[in-house]
Parts: C-alpha cells; structure tokens; sequence
C-alpha cells in the first residue's frame, strides 16, 4: 500500500453528451466550434456560422440514436461512477485522492472542474484523458482546454494514452469474451474491432490515431488468444471530407456478402457507453445486420466502471506519478507524458 499526506486531484476528460433531446444541438455547437475540430482558412471569421449550420443539421439526423438510448447521452452518469469508484480504489491503496469530471462539450466542462479541484486544496494533478488512444481531436483538445483555464502552481502530471496497459487490455479483453460467450459456437464468430473515424487529414498531418487504433487491435488479439478471424472498421463519419475506412455499415455489408452468421463489434477507442456504441451499434447496426440476414448480432459491453478497468485507471495514475515525480509538468508547459 502507497501512504501520502499529500492530497492528488485526478481529472477525467471525457467528449461530453447531451442530457436531454433538447441539448443536442447546443451540445453540436460546441463541438463545431471547436478548432481542434473544424479549422480552414479563415476559420475565426467563419467557425462559428458554420458550426451553427453544422449543429442544426446534424441534430436533426442523430436525435433518433439519443431518443433511442433514453433520450440523453449515458456519458456523464458513467464517467461520474468511473470517477468515484477510481477514488476508492486509490484510497485502498493509501491516496488521499478526489476525481474529478471534465467534459470537453457539455456540462461539466473544464473550468467547472477547476474550479472544483481548486475548491478541494489538491496538492498535485494527474490529467488522466479516457481515450485510450492519443488524438489531437479528443486527447489533445481536452488538453488545449485545460490549458486555457489552469494556471495554479502545482505538480501537473499527464497521461497521454494508455492503450498498451495491460491491464486496460485485459478489462477489455473481459468484455469480448462475455460476449464472445453468448454465442453456440464462440470461435467461428467474426470479431469486427470498431473504432471511431477522423478525417483523413488529420492522420496525414502527422495525428498518432490511426497507427494506435491498429496496434490496440494486435495486442488485444494476441492477448485475448482469440484464433476468430477479425478485421477493424471505422464508425461516426461526419461531413463530406474523407474520413478514415472502412465504416462499420459497409463492412457489415461486407460481411454479409461473405455469409458469415454470426459478428460480434467490439467498439475499440470509447471506455464507456454512450450514443455511438448504444444508439449506433447496439441499435442501428443491430437493426441493420438482421435485414442483411446475419442470425446473431451481439457487441461487447462498454468498460464503464468495471472492477477491472477501475484497478487499471490506478495503476496508470501511480505510473503518471512515479514515472513523472523528477520532472513534473505546471500547467503542461513542457509537454506531455505518455
């Protein structure tokens, strides 16, 4: 057990979601709004317009996946529940830990979590981002946002992604074969790794995503010791630009050429359910997969606050720590720490 009088804040970064159908386009605004996001030429002129544009349009086209799940995002409710149970499992081992919620586009956004850490006399904060993989559009956004509103002197220390942990692998790992296990026959199964898409030029501008994504798939194949065949697909394309491919509709379709029976999706980069793995996996493709005449459709489960991936958040954390205790980092002036 690990004893300190010093009191660490944890901060979890998460998208964020709409609560209510109401705060989907708001919650779009904000997304568009975003430079990590939309940049072009002239974007500070033109951003904002555009992303009103954006929001209004592509509200209208997702509502039926909220109001399928409920009618809000999960998100948050399961992000709170990562947040306390992580603080428990760093009391347990002798931390005097508070966790905090940091939502990039809806409430609790990133100042409101400051603010509360500030409140709670936090000596030193690990930054803790849930994407698994590091992408200048999630991981990095959520740390541009941090850096407009945090300037205290305090030990900062980060985690960059955590895809290769192994025992976030194996949290992962617990899932697949739960839903591997609901099939007759769980080694015939397709395994369809999901991940979700950016665009292209995001990935040409040097963006780690991609390559990260297909090197989670290889260690989780080879740490789950599943000999299924498998491929890796691409979900949640917006716009006309290109994005990253194949989409999970089209290698559906392919899948259904190539008359397999039975698939099982294992969404790759989210840590918790939300809209894309409910309403677009668990629903839509669901819905769509019995038309095209596959017999069994199963997705594995989100991580949420599994006892496994909560054990793993504390090991990442004291590893941010230990890793970073010579060289901290106030306020992310010096860069980041994988």
């Amino acid at each position: 057990m690990t004893c300190t009088s010093r009191r660490l804040g944890v901060v979890l970064f998460q998208l964020g979601g709409p609560d209510r159908l109401e705060d989907i386009e708001p919650f779009l605004y904000n997304l568009f709004c975003d430079p990590d996001i939309i940049d072009f030429p002239f974007a500070r002129i033109g951003r904002r317009p555009l992303a009103k544009l954006i929001s209004t349009t592509r509200a209208r086209k997702v509502e039926h996946h909220y109001a399928a799940i409920g009618g809000g995002s999960p998100i948050r409710r399961f992000t709170e529940r990562q947040a306390r149970a992580l603080e428990a499992e760093l009391s347990s081992r002798g931390i005097d830990a508070r966790c905090f919620v940091a939502m990039r586009y809806w409430h609790p956004f990133t100042s409101e979590a400051i603010q509360q850490l500030r409140a709670a006399r936090c000596d030193e904060v690990v930054l803790l981002p849930l994407y698994p993989q590091y992408s200048s559009t999630t991981t990095g956004s959520s740390l541009n946002e941090w850096r407009k509103h945090f300037y205290d002197d305090m030990p900062v220390y980060c985690v960059e992604n955590f895809y290769r942990h192994e025992a976030y692998l194996d949290a992962v790992i617990e899932k697949v074969d739960e839903a591997l296990a609901r099939f007759a026959v769980p080694e015939r199964v397709e395994i369809v790794f999901s991940a979700h898409s950016v665009p292209v030029s995001v990935i040409e501008k040097g963006d780690p995503y991609q390559r990260q994504i297909e090197d989670t798939v290889r260690l989780l194949v080879h740490r789950g010791g599943w000999g299924n065949r498998h491929r890796l697909c691409y979900q949640s394309k917006v716009g006309a630009s290109k994005w990253l491919q194949p989409s999970l509709h089209r290698t559906l379709h392919d899948l259904a050429a190539e008359q397999a029976r039975e698939v099982c999706v294992v969404p790759v980069a989210f840590v918790s359910d939300h809209v894309e793995t409910l309403g677009e996996i668990d629903h839509t493709a669901r819905e769509e997969v019995r038309r095209l005449g596959i017999a069994q459709f199963e997705m594995s489960a989100g991580l949420n606050d599994s006892p496994k991936f909560i054990q793993a958040l504390g090991q990442i954390v004291l590893r941010a720590m230990g890793e970073s205790v010579q060289r901290f980092i106030p306020a992310l002036h010096r860069g980041f720490l994988a």
